[in-house]
């Protein structure tokens, strides 16, 4: 991929807000009770609607996303349901799957049913992970993405920035992240919920756009570092600077449970800017 062609991704949430974990930046946790739409499987037509739109809008990469801790056999089968639907509609999109922890033997089985790429962030670093989730530890979201690339799927791996971790967590979470050797790394920043137990994202613009640049230079094998929750609310009318720091990806159209703004808006930002929309993965 040419460094001006920007890579577009879109999210499908086809299960929401049903998660027992108690991830403190995480409004799709039940203890929480955020006021949040929750489903336990999105119907099968609105995914395929959701995947023919982000395509005709120059998306190469469909995540298909699960609230819950991990892969269990009832999930499993429905992600490779979806998988398969949307491969006959729109054979074009890469499918990548998120779905919490996985070991290898579901990796393989979404790698037969079409997924191309899984993605698992570690969120933070290691010894800050046990302030923002206690009922499971660091140690298993790093082994499976170490599943991932044993499983020869395409790893996506990022984090947040804006819970409260000092500059050194921001450190240690990217260079363990680099020690993954992650295709694309998708960078977030905190979307403060009410419902939240964590205090408002105190990051400055200038900040996250810092961030994004440590991103790059860190992970510099990386082919995509994506700015993909918060872009929005962290960067107002300041997003076109995200792309001279060193981000060549984005996700357009809604996250998973916050709005983002109209897939129109981000193609005629990137117009303006002269950045080509990605045709094809590398």
């Amino acid at each position: 991929m040419k460094k001006e062609e920007i890579f577009l991704c879109s999210i499908c949430n086809i299960n929401s807000g049903t998660c027992k974990e108690d991830c403190k930046f995480c409004s799709q946790s039940v203890r929480y009770k955020a006021d949040i739409e929750r489903y336990k499987q999105k119907p099968m037509e609105e995914i395929l609607q959701e995947a023919q739109i982000a395509r005709d809008n120059g998306a190469l990469g469909f995540c298909l996303v699960t609230a819950d801790k991990g892969l269990t056999d009832k999930t499993l089968d429905f992600v490779c349901s979806v998988a398969k639907e949307v491969q006959k509609v729109a054979p074009e999109l890469r499918l990548i799957a998120c779905n919490g922890t996985a070991t290898l033997e579901q990796l393989l089985v979404l790698k037969e049913a079409g997924i191309k790429a899984y993605n698992h962030n570690l969120e933070t670093s290691e010894a800050f992970y046990p302030q923002i989730c206690t009922t499971h530890p660091w140690s298993e979201r790093y082994e499976t993405c170490q599943n991932v690339n044993a499983a020869g799927l395409v790893l996506i791996s990022g984090g947040i920035f804006g819970l409260g971790e000092s500059q050194e967590d921001r450190v240690s979470m990217l260079e363990s992240l680099k020690s993954l050797n992650p295709t694309s790394v998708p960078i977030n920043f905190y979307h403060h919920n009410v419902a939240l137990e964590l205090e408002p994202n105190p990051l400055t613009t200038d900040e996250a756009l810092s961030l994004i640049k440590l991103t790059r230079k860190t992970l510099d094998k990386a082919q995509r570092i994506m700015v993909a929750g918060g872009r929005e609310l962290m960067f107002k009318d300041r997003q076109a600077e995200i792309f001279e720091n060193g981000a060549n990806s984005i996700v357009i159209g809604n996250y998973l449970t916050t709005k983002g703004r109209m897939m129109s808006q981000d193609l005629q930002m990137l117009k303006s800017l002269n950045l080509e929309v990605a045709k094809k993965v590398q």
